[in-house]
């Protein structure tokens, strides 16, 4: 076979980390991120579950490679300027109460850098572009973006990840209370200088 026609063929590794990817989010998606295990993934792939360890590292490498995530943000532009942090904490405490799948992204992210290259890859990408919707200086839009990031993921850390009592036992509304005034101002404040 020729070097051309070598290159028009898909390798075998491609075909073997598509079929993994294909069983992984099936799996994934009927069990549930904590009762997945690698060999069922592998046995619905036809593969030696060694390759799945191969190919993605762990369980948490799997599920960042395998899963796909939309935080599914407001649109900004609808919401009055003054309310901004409060309907970002709402929409965020909403989402981590409903999607397992983001807790156990963030649960990955914590140890595995493939999970942590998805997870910032999710926030810059999303969070960036619902922020620059609504005006923001453009210099500042990943900045700001940034920011809010860092206490939604924190106050997500602390809620579900470590489970950390104040947080857990703290009703949303309450949360929304405290949070919301930092993110306003990570929004729309003037920056430091």
């Amino acid at each position: 076979m020729t070097p051309s026609a070598q290159s028009a063929q898909p390798r075998r590794s491609d075909a073997t980390r598509a079929a993994i990817l294909r069983a992984a989010r099936e799996r994934f998606a009927a069990d549930g991120y904590e009762r997945a295990t690698i060999r069922a993934i592998a046995a619905d792939a036809q593969i030696d579950p060694s390759m799945v360890m191969r190919y993605y590292g762990s369980k948490e490498g799997l599920f960042a490679a395998a899963a796909e995530f939309d935080l599914r943000l407001p649109d900004l532009t609808s919401v009055p300027p003054a309310r901004l942090g409060e309907v970002l904490v709402r929409h965020f405490l909403a989402r981590w109460e409903g999607d397992e799948t983001l807790v156990a992204l963030l649960r990955a992210a914590s140890t595995n850098p493939g999970a942590a290259e998805r997870m910032r890859g999710i926030f810059a990408d999303q969070l960036t572009a619902a922020v620059a919707a609504f005006g923001t200086d453009p210099a500042l839009t990943a900045r700001r973006a940034g920011l809010v990031a860092s206490q939604v993921l924190g106050l997500a850390f602390t809620r579900y990840i470590v489970r950390l009592r104040p947080m857990v036992d703290t009703a949303p509304d309450e949360l929304v209370a405290w949070i919301a005034p930092t993110l306003q101002r990570y929004l729309t404040g003037t920056p430091p200088s």
